[in-house]
C-alpha cells in the first residue's frame, strides 16, 4: 500500500481474513450477516438479513441456550462475549464449529439486547476436551460459576417435586449440557422414578422398581454414596455387563451417577446422560456433584413441603363439617381457603347445625391467629357451640355461653394462658318461614342478595369477640329471607385483602354478587376465585395455594323463581325490600337506616327522589325517638319493572299518639315532618293499628300517576 491511499473498506479486511461480520438486534428478532458470515453459517456467501428463528435452525441447540446465557453475563461485567458454536446442516450434522466474538448493549427501559460481533471458523476439537469447551468470556470458571449460580436461584425457588424436576431439566450446563436425565428415589429396598427428562413415555418402566442390589449404575450409587462416571460405552458394556442391555438402545455416549445425598444420608440417585463422549474432567465432575447435591437439597425441601400440606390440609379437612341432609326449601354451599403462610391452618370455620322442629342454626367464625393453636382452639369451640345449639338455646344464649367457655380456655391459667378470642355470626334458620335469628360476636354483618340482584349488608345487633367477657350479651336481630334472596356469611379473609379494607372490600364482593350469573355453588366459587384466583386443592370446595388470610364463606339460598339453587316456587323477582329496627336507646341507626335505603334505591332513576326519601325516612323515625317512648320499625319496598317501579317506605311504633300536621313558625326546631311528606310524597298516609300506628309515603319511578 502507497502513502496516501486510504484504507480498505471493515468487510474488506475481514474477508480477507476469513472472518464474517454480524448485528443481532432482539427489538426486531433480526439477524444481518454479511457474505462471509452467511458462508460460515452455509448459507449462500451473499449479505443476507435473517429471523432469529431462521439462524437458530443453522445452530446446535444446546449451544442457543448457551449463548443467551453468555450474553447476560458479559453485559453484567462489561465484557466481549465469547464462545464456540456449532453450525449444522439440514439433517442436523455438525459441518463446521465457529467463534463469535460480540460486543452487547443491553437497554433496560425497553429490555432488549443489540450485539454487533466477528464469526470465525475454528478447528473442531474433540468433543468432550476442555478446549471443546471454552465458553463464556473465555473463561471455563467463570462460565461455571455463573451457571451454578443461577441453578441454585432457580432450585431453591422451586416449591414442589414437579418444579424442581422441571428445574433440572432445564439446565443447561456451561460447555457439556446432557440430553438426558432421570432422578432415582428409594422405597425400601427398591429404586423408583421420581422424574425423567429425554425419554419417551415408558421408557422408565425396567429401571421402576429395580432392586438396590441390581448391576446398575443408579442402584451402586444408592449402595456405595459415590458417583459412578461412564465415559464411553465400553466403559459401561465392562463394569455393567448385565444392565447395559437396558441402556444401550438410547444411543447414549457418555453417562454420569450422582448420589442425591441431604445430611449425610443417601435419598436417591441423579442421571446426566450425553449423547457424545464427555472426559469427566476434575472442573466438569465438580460442577455435576454441585448440581447434585442442590438438587438433593431441593427434592428433600419439596418432599417436606408437600407432607406438610397434605398434613396441614387432612387437619382443616377433618375439623370442617359437610353441610349434612338437603333442607327443603332452601340450598346451601361454603367454601374454606386456608392462608398461604406457615402450616396453612388457621381459626376460620364454618358450621351447620341441625335443630329440633326441622330448624337448623348456620355459624361462622374466626379464631384469632394462624396457627396450629388457633385452628386448635377452633376445633374445641366448634364443639362448643354445637353441644349449646343442641340444647334447644337460643342464638344469644348459645353466643353467650361459647363466650364463657373460650374465656375460661384462654383465661383460667395466668402463667401459661394464650389469651385468645373470637369473631362469631349465629344464625337460626326457619326453611318454613325464612326468618332469621341472628346473632353476632364482633363478627361482619351478613349480606343478602335479592331477587333482581341487588345486594344489601343487613346490620345486626351485636357483643364483644368471644372470649374476651364472660358476662357479655349477645342481641338478636330478626330478619326474613325472602324467597329468590340468597344470604352471604363470611369472615374478614374474603373482604380485607390485596389492600382492601372493609369498606373497598364490601363494594369488590357486591360487585361480585350482583354480577354473578348461575347456581349457588358457582356464586361459591366465584366469590374465592375473584378475590384470590384460581384454586388446585379442594375440600368442600377449591382451596388456593397462597393466601393473605383464612377464608369461610357459607351462602344459603331460599328457593324461588330464577334463584338457580334448585327446585323453584312462584314468585315475583320484581320486589326487593329492606327492615330494620331502631331502638331508643339506639339513634345511630337512624343513620343506618338512611345508608340501607340509598342500597335499595342503588339504580332508581331519580336521584331527586332518593334524596328526598331519605330526608323523609329521617324525619319519620327521629319523630318517633323523639315524641314517643317507642321503638321504630322500618319497611322499605321497591315493586315493579325498572323505569315504572312504586317505592313504599313503612315506619311502625306502638304509640297510639297520632301525628297531626303543624304550622311552625320560622324559627321552630319541629313540626315541620308532615309537611314535607305531604310536599315530597306522591302518596301518604298514617294507619292506625290495634298496639300503635303507621306512618308511610310511596314514590312513583315515573313521576306521580
Amino acid at each position: 500500500m502507497r502513502n496516501g491511499e486510504p484504507l480498505p473498506a471493515v468487510g474488506e479486511v475481514l474477508a480477507v481474513l476469513a472472518t464474517g461480520l454480524w448485528h443481532w438486534d432482539t427489538a426486531t428478532g433480526l439477524v444481518t450477516v454479511d457474505a462471509e458470515a452467511a458462508r460460515l453459517l452455509g448459507l449462500p456467501a451473499e449479505q443476507t438479513v435473517l429471523t432469529e428463528a431462521q439462524t437458530r435452525a443453522r445452530l446446535h441447540p444446546v449451544d442457543w441456550n448457551e449463548i443467551t446465557g453468555v450474553i447476560q453475563l458479559a453485559v453484567a461485567e462489561d465484557t466481549l462475549a465469547e464462545v464456540r458454536v456449532r453450525i449444522m446442516d439440514p439433517e442436523g450434522h455438525v459441518v463446521r464449529v465457529v467463534r463469535s466474538r460480540s460486543k452487547p448493549s443491553f437497554d433496560p427501559a425497553r429490555k432488549v439486547y443489540e450485539l454487533i460481533g466477528t464469526l470465525q471458523e475454528v478447528t473442531e476439537p474433540r468433543p468432550g476436551t476442555p478446549a471443546g469447551r471454552t465458553a463464556v468470556t473465555g473463561d471455563w470458571r467463570r462460565s461455571r460459576e455463573a451457571f451454578l449460580l443461577d441453578a441454585g436461584r432457580a432450585l431453591a425457588e422451586a416449591r414442589s417435586t414437579a418444579e424442581v424436576l422441571r428445574v433440572a431439566a432445564g439446565l443447561s450446563m456451561p460447555g457439556f449440557s446432557p440430553d438426558g436425565l432421570a432422578v432415582f428415589g428409594v422405597e425400601g429396598d427398591r429404586l423408583t422414578i421420581i422424574g425423567h427428562h429425554g425419554h419417551r413415555p415408558g421408557d422408565d418402566g425396567p429401571f421402576s422398581q429395580m432392586s438396590l442390589a441390581t448391576d446398575y449404575p443408579a442402584a451402586e450409587v444408592v449402595r456405595t454414596g459415590r458417583a459412578v462416571y461412564l465415559s464411553d460405552p465400553e466403559d459401561y458394556k465392562s463394569r455393567y455387563p448385565l444392565t447395559w442391555p437396558l441402556a444401550r438402545h438410547f444411543g447414549r455416549r457418555s453417562w454420569a451417577f450422582l448420589p442425591l445425598t441431604v445430611a449425610g444420608r443417601t435419598m436417591g440417585a441423579w442421571m446426566a446422560a450425553f449423547t457424545y463422549p464427555v472426559a469427566f474432567t476434575p472442573d466438569e465432575r465438580s460442577v455435576l456433584t454441585t448440581v447434585a447435591r442442590m438438587l438433593a437439597q431441593a427434592l428433600s425441601r419439596a418432599g417436606a413441603a408437600e407432607s406438610e400440606r397434605e398434613l396441614t390440609d387432612g387437619l382443616q379437612r377433618s375439623m370442617l363439617p359437610t353441610l349434612g341432609p338437603r333442607i327443603p326449601g332452601m340450598s346451601i354451599a361454603a367454601r374454606y381457603v386456608p392462608t398461604g403462610g406457615g402450616l396453612q391452618v388457621g381459626g376460620d370455620w364454618y358450621d351447620m347445625i341441625p335443630l329440633p322442629g326441622g330448624r337448623f342454626a348456620l355459624v361462622i367464625g374466626d379464631v384469632q391467629g394462624h396457627d396450629v393453636r388457633a385452628a386448635g382452639l377452633m376445633g374445641q369451640l366448634r364443639i362448643a357451640l354445637r353441644a349449646y345449639a343442641s340444647e334447644g338455646h337460643r342464638p344469644d344464649a348459645v353466643l353467650s355461653r361459647a363466650s364463657r367457655f373460650l374465656h375460661g380456655m384462654t383465661y383460667d391459667d395466668p402463667e401459661t394462658a394464650d389469651h385468645r378470642f373470637a369473631t362469631c355470626l349465629y344464625v337460626e334458620a326457619d326453611p318454613t318461614t325464612g326468618i332469621l335469628d341472628v346473632a353476632r360476636a364482633g363478627h361482619p354483618d351478613p349480606a343478602i342478595r335479592m331477587a333482581d340482584g341487588t345486594v344489601l349488608t343487613r346490620p345486626t345487633a351485636g357483643g364483644l369477640p368471644l372470649g374476651i367477657d364472660p358476662d357479655a350479651d349477645y342481641p338478636t336481630t330478626r330478619i326474613t329471607l325472602e324467597p329468590s334472596e340468597t344470604l352471604l356469611l363470611c369472615t374478614d379473609g374474603l373482604i380485607e385483602t390485596g389492600g382492601h379494607d372493609m369498606e373497598t372490600g364490601w363494594k369488590r364482593i357486591r360487585t361480585i354478587l350482583e354480577d354473578h350469573e348461575g347456581d349457588l355453588e358457582a356464586l361459591a366459587d366465584a366469590l374465592v376465585q375473584a378475590v384470590h384466583g384460581p384454586s388446585s386443592h379442594h375440600t368442600v370446595g377449591p382451596l388456593a395455594d397462597r393466601r393473605e388470610d383464612d377464608i369461610a364463606v357459607l351462602l344459603l339460598c331460599r328457593q324461588g323463581e330464577g334463584c338457580g339453587c334448585g327446585d323453584t316456587v312462584a314468585v315475583s323477582p320484581r320486589v326487593r325490600r329492606t327492615m330494620l329496627s331502631v331502638a331508643q336507646v339506639e339513634p345511630e341507626r337512624v343513620a343506618v337506616a338512611r345508608q340501607q335505603l340509598r342500597e335499595l334505591l342503588h339504580d332508581w332513576a331519580s336521584q331527586d327522589q332518593i334524596d328526598s326519601a331519605v330526608l323523609l325516612l329521617s324525619e319519620m323515625l327521629t319523630n318517633v325517638l323523639v315524641h314517643t317512648d317507642a321503638d321504630a320499625l322500618l319497611l322499605a319496598e321497591v315493586r315493579g319493572e325498572p323505569g315504572a317501579r312504586r317505592m313504599r317506605v313503612e315506619v311502625t311504633d306502638t304509640s297510639d299518639d297520632l301525628p297531626h300536621k303543624r304550622r311552625p313558625g320560622e324559627l321552630a326546631s319541629s313540626g315541620r315532618g308532615l309537611v314535607l311528606i305531604e310536599l315530597l310524597a306522591d302518596v301518604w298516609g298514617v294507619d292506625p293499628r290495634g298496639e300503635g300506628k303507621s306512618i308511610w309515603f310511596e314514590l312513583f319511578e315515573a313521576g306521580k300517576s
